[in-house]
């Protein structure tokens, strides 16, 4: 069994990262989606093996555009989502995601959490954790012997 961790659109809005400092610390894998890269710098310190850190269209210095992963005999496709255009529709971002022979695609931007299967593709948007929104939310992603469970978390 493998946890994941998976933030987006922190958006400069540390204190939910310290709120849920333990289950960072304790997950097999922690990825964050972009929007603002940069708020993942001292996680990227403190777990540098297990943390990938996506670049979003507010990120002009430092992460990935995209990043896949293969773990427990799932292959997930990870990015901000805006070159797919995820606000208009998740069509782009699935056929991505069939191209790189993923069956899990991890996307932001929106600000909305979002769990659903579209195509053979387990879509999952954490959501966001800026301090404008009315949820302030992260998934955290169970995965064992090829199932993935996916749960949708409110920090506040």
């Amino acid at each position: 069994m493998r946890t994941v961790v998976v933030l987006s659109d922190t958006h400069r809005n540390l204190a939910p990262l310290t709120k849920i400092s333990t289950v960072l610390e304790e997950s097999d894998y922690i990825v964050h989606l972009g929007d603002m890269a940069s708020d993942a710098r001292d996680i990227v310190r403190a777990f540098p093996q297990k943390t990938y850190v996506l670049a979003g269209n507010n990120d002009f210095f430092g992460g990935e555009s995209e990043v896949v992963l293969d773990i427990e005999g799932r292959r997930l496709f990870a990015c901000h989502g805006h070159r797919y255009g995820v606000k208009s529709g998740t069509d782009r971002l699935v056929r991505a995601a069939q191209e790189k022979l993923c069956d899990i695609a991890l996307f932001g931007h929106t600000h909305e959490p979002l769990i659903e299967e579209k195509e053979g593709v387990l879509l999952i948007n954490p959501g966001c954790m800026t301090r404008y929104s009315a949820r302030v939310t992260y998934c955290y992603l169970v995965i064992e012997k090829s199932k993935a469970v996916p749960v949708i978390v409110d920090v506040r």
